[in-house]
């Protein structure tokens, strides 16, 4: 696996702090179970029956490696840089959460837990999640913020064939932060046999570096199969980011490099409406804050409320930000941009006519900076951009940006059918 935290980062120091970022500000009543995570986290690292486990999955099950994909109409059509895409998507359960669920599930069962919770946004979290319960035989419940579980109907019908119990958050915004409240609410009331898979690059120490760590096979095939393909590293590196796992998975590989390491927020109806969820791109008021176990830059008013937040992907209507990328940031390892809900659809509808791929709306916000950029790099250089997830389950989200006429009359006869 990949050294992830090399030389250039400063942290995880013994408090589990990234510079200013990190840490964990739990209860009493979490503070064991986070040390028994820990401990045998830190243990997993080196364990050959660990690897030797996950490798056989993430091969026999996962579809491990994922592709390089060289996109060659976009290319064409673009100018400039060879856009090559890391398909994440192709993974078992159409993202790359499985690369995360899976190693925290063998850390659950090495623990004796037989209940797994987790919380999920856009969904691709629950159902990688559920499937990995289902195939280990474990009980599971996925908290989901109301709002996220009507737009991602999809995804929790799977969650549910899959055995899960999907929980419908009404709390603050219905979304993914509530969602993530609810979770570590059962947490801790429910720590002897339960262990919270969080999905993403934050939360409370280990999460952040553990997430991040187990996802970074992404960064490790990247360098290698982009090197191969071109004989030299990529000129930038583009991610979506919302919590920031797949971001941090990709970027990994990379740290080390003299590669640019781009993050894409969610702009939603833009920047200066207040309706977005982007905190680290430039001219984003995001401050520093303590929630969810964790300090990062989160979107809050002066008295610490956390404010609404909105994106077209349920994926990254996040609040925070992992306390890694938040101090990647500011040391400039890693640049920030944001694209508004239109760009994504814009970058969705051309990815699908130029290469008949359908990117999820998360993924796609990676696609329009790295669109708008390719133009302007040489001929002969590269660009990377993760392809975390597939857009089938945005089917109603997209269909109505679309406005498609068939797609109404569809769901009204649907509707009609069920009203008999």
């Amino acid at each position: 696996m990949n050294d992830l935290f090399n030389s250039f980062m400063t942290g995880p120091d013994e408090k589990g702090r990234f510079g200013d970022f990190g840490g964990r500000f739990v209860s009493e009543t979490l503070m064991p179970l986070i040390l028994e995570l820990e401990e045998r986290y830190e243990h997993a690292k080196t364990d050959p029956e660990f690897w030797a486990e996950m490798d056989y999955l993430w091969k026999h099950y996962v579809g491990r490696p994922s592709p390089l994909y060289f996109a060659e109409r976009l290319t064409g059509h673009l100018g400039g840089a060879k856009i090559y895409l890391k398909r994440d998507e192709l993974n078992h359960t159409g993202a790359h959460k499985i690369n995360n669920v899976l190693g925290q599930i063998i850390l659950a069962r090495r623990m004796g837990k037989k209940r797994i919770i987790a919380e999920t946004g856009a969904g691709q979290h629950g159902v990688a999640t559920a499937t990995m319960a289902a195939k280990f035989g474990l009980a599971c419940t996925i908290y989901m913020g109301e709002v996220d579980v009507e737009r991602q109907r999809p995804n929790v019908f799977w969650m549910e064939r899959l055995g899960a119990t999907v929980v419908p958050v009404t709390d603050g915004t219905r979304t993914l932060k509530d969602a993530m409240n609810a979770a570590l609410r059962d947490w801790a009331a429910n720590m002897d046999d339960t262990h919270y898979v969080l999905g993403t690059a934050s939360g409370p120490h280990p999460f952040p570096e553990m997430v991040a760590w187990l996802q970074s096979i992404i960064g490790t095939e990247a360098r290698e199969q982009i090197t191969a393909r071109e004989g030299k590293l990529p000129a930038r590196v583009y991610a979506c980011v919302g919590g920031g796992s797949n971001a941090m998975g990709i970027f990994s590989g990379f740290f080390s490099d003299p590669v640019e390491l781009v993050g894409v927020e969610a702009g939603g109806k833009g920047i200066a409406t207040g309706m977005h969820a982007s905190r680290l791109a430039e001219g984003v008021d995001a401050t520093l804050g303590v929630a969810q176990g964790y300090k990062t830059y989160f979107l809050q008013d002066a008295d610490g409320q956390m404010r609404d937040t909105h994106s077209v992907a349920a994926g990254l209507d996040y609040v925070g930000v992992s306390p890694i990328l938040a101090h990647l940031r500011d040391t400039g390892r890693v640049r920030f941009a944001s694209a508004t809900d239109a760009e994504v659809i814009a970058a969705l509808e051309l990815t699908m006519r130029q290469e008949g791929i359908i990117p999820a709306l998360e993924s796609a916000h990676a696609f329009v900076q790295a669109f708008k950029e390719a133009p302007s790099l040489p001929r002969d250089a590269s660009i990377v951009i993760n392809q975390s997830g597939r857009g089938d389950k945005d089917i109603f989200t997209v269909a109505d940006a679309f406005d498609d006429p068939a797609w109404k009359l569809f769901i009204a006869q649907k509707a009609e059918k069920y009203r008999a």
